[in-house]
């Protein structure tokens, strides 16, 4: 065979080659002058992953009561807490039928009120005590959480907290994983009375060292017995040990208390709550545990003279990384190392932001403030996350009236619209809805959250964070949820939302618009053509390499 069959070959190959190279699709198809359609991202429907914005359980929770004598106001909220532990908070678990001590949730212990020393009416001799509890920990049994505690839709971080000594089970029910409601994040508020006599004790049955300090709180530096009264971390409470820590604080004030052992990890793994010392009046019986802080229902005499509500509002933050440690291992010298060498608190982030132990849209259901028209409000606001918080509210103004628990003077109660609160500061504000283009605008559902743009996102998605609601009584519905938002609670309420599956316009008119983009349909006339000539070099060459191999032979 001569040279110019395969001279020829050889060119009609290139030519092809070039040719298909031209037909060759992309790894990115561009759109042509029509865009693709957007995808409906929630597959055939399915809403399986949408929760309920309110489960309205126990709407006979938010009704005025008095249960064992004690008055416990309206909470009009999605989630209000169980009145009766309200009313184990106000007369003890001492004081309180047996009836009403099992529908709260504390042990018969927890929290027992003594004598009234100066004879005003209450008691002045208080023993309180606390526990740590884990959430969303791992569990030794298998390959899950155990404890589960939703801060938000589907989100579950490692967590811990304070909580009175409780009755009964930690889970929800016997086929559950979830905890109970009364344990729950943040910390509880504590209130006593100025000059009573607390005995504050930790049951350490969590499986690492932990303290109390009563961080503000006027105490002496040992108890009674001469031993650390002071909480610091050179006087760990072990697993399985307890120990008492006595005060009779003589200054009233906002406060806080918190684990001192490796204090920066275990107060940003949730071991921190408000400690409030009320002053002392006549019959001022006040409400010991404001379980999941939010709205008083029992405020005390001297709140009462002057306000109409009052709210605790604690902010946190967490890092997901700290928080995964506890749930990659259950073994607590493996948690003990993770946590205290290999994590490095210099390198962390503020992943999630909480308002009262939830993000939004959690703190609809139980951290919005529910106001009428002409109220004064109290609201006590302390910051124990790790960053700077910039509290503001939509449509109002209010007035500092405290820091740090220290009154101003009324030369420096500020008005003002953006407070800023250090870490581990709290300020007591005046928080007034008369409609005079100052203090408020106007009956609405006014947004309030941190300024700070990170404070409204949950692991970077926007709205979430610790975004809440003042909300006029007129403006929400029977259970407690805002009016006007239904649309919006589809979306905010779905759990791929914050796993970043679902875009936010999911559902409105606008959908089509911000939606995600579908996929581009191939170009079917362009892949034949491709293969046809990618078919053709193929043979072609086959039939090359048998020409030169007949050839090699001959």
């Amino acid at each position: 065979m001569t040279k110019r069959p395969y001279l020829t070959l050889t060119i009609l190959i290139t030519v092809l080659i070039a040719v298909a190279v031209q037909f060759a699709p992309s790894l990115i198809q561009k759109a042509d002058i029509n865009p693709p359609a957007t995808a409906y991202s929630r597959a055939q429907g399915d809403t399986t992953k949408i929760e309920v914005p309110c489960s309205n359980e126990h709407p006979e929770w938010r009704q005025a009561q008095v249960i064992d004598g004690v008055e416990i106001a309206a909470a009009p909220s999605c989630e209000p807490d169980n009145p009766y532990d309200v009313a184990a908070s106000v007369k003890g678990t001492n004081n309180i039928s047996m009836a009403t001590l099992m529908q709260s949730n504390l042990a018969q212990d927890a929290l027992v009120m003594g004598e009234d020393v100066d004879h005003d009416g209450d008691p002045d001799v208080i023993h309180l005590k606390l526990e740590v509890v884990e959430f969303n920990g791992a569990s030794p049994d298998g390959d899950y959480f155990i404890n589960t505690y939703n801060i938000a839709p589907g989100i579950q971080p490692g967590l811990w907290a304070y909580a009175p000594k409780s009755s009964g089970m930690a889970l929800k029910n016997f086929s559950s994983r979830e905890a109970r409601p009364f344990l729950r994040a943040p910390s509880p508020t504590i209130r006593v009375e100025q000059g009573d006599k607390v005995y504050i004790t930790l049951e350490n049955t969590h499986y690492l060292p932990h303290t109390i300090h009563l961080h503000g709180v006027d105490h002496a530096w040992q108890n009674s017995k001469g031993e650390d009264n002071d909480g610091v971390e050179e006087h760990p409470v072990y697993p399985g040990k307890s120990h008492t820590y006595e005060i009779q604080p003589r200054h009233t004030g906002t406060m806080l208390y918190h684990c001192h052992v490796q204090t920066a990890q275990h107060m940003m793994m949730g071991l921190t709550g408000m400690f409030v010392i009320e002053e002392n009046q006549p019959n001022n019986w006040v409400q010991t545990f404001n379980v999941g802080a939010g709205q008083v229902r029992h405020p005390s005499v001297a709140v009462k003279k002057s306000y109409s509500q009052e709210y605790d509002l604690l902010y946190q933050s967490i890092d997901k990384k700290l928080a995964a440690i506890i749930q990659s291992a259950t073994d607590p010298r493996l948690i003990a190392n993770n946590m205290g060498r290999d994590y490095n608190m210099t390198e962390s982030f503020e992943n999630y932001f909480l308002l009262n132990g939830h993000s939004f849209p959690y703190t609809l259901r139980d951290a919005m403030i529910v106001a009428g028209e002409n109220e004064a409000i109290k609201l006590r606001v302390a910051n124990v996350q790790r960053s700077q918080v910039a509290l503001h509210i939509h449509g109002h103004k209010a007035t500092i009236t405290a820091m740090d628990g220290v009154e101003q003077a009324p030369s420096q109660q500020i008005t003002r619209d953006v407070f800023d609160i250090a870490t581990a500061q709290r300020i007591d504000l005046h928080l007034q809805t008369a409609n005079d283009g100052l203090h408020s605008y106007g009956p609405g559902l006014w947004m309030f959250h941190d300024h700070v743009p990170t404070g409204t996102t949950t692991d970077g998605v926007e709205p979430g964070g610790n975004m809440a609601i003042l909300a006029y009584k007129q403006l929400i519905d029977e259970q407690g949820m805002p009016k006007h938002h239904e649309q919006m609670m589809g979306e905010i309420f779905d759990k791929d939302y914050y796993a970043k599956k679902q875009p936010f316009w999911q559902q409105s008119d606008y959908a089509a618009v911000f939606g995600d983009v579908a996929l581009i349909s191939p170009d079917v006339k362009r892949l034949v053509i491709f293969g046809l000539l990618v078919g053709i070099i193929v043979g072609l060459l086959i039939v090359l390499m048998m020409v030169y191999k007949r050839r090699q032979q001959s």
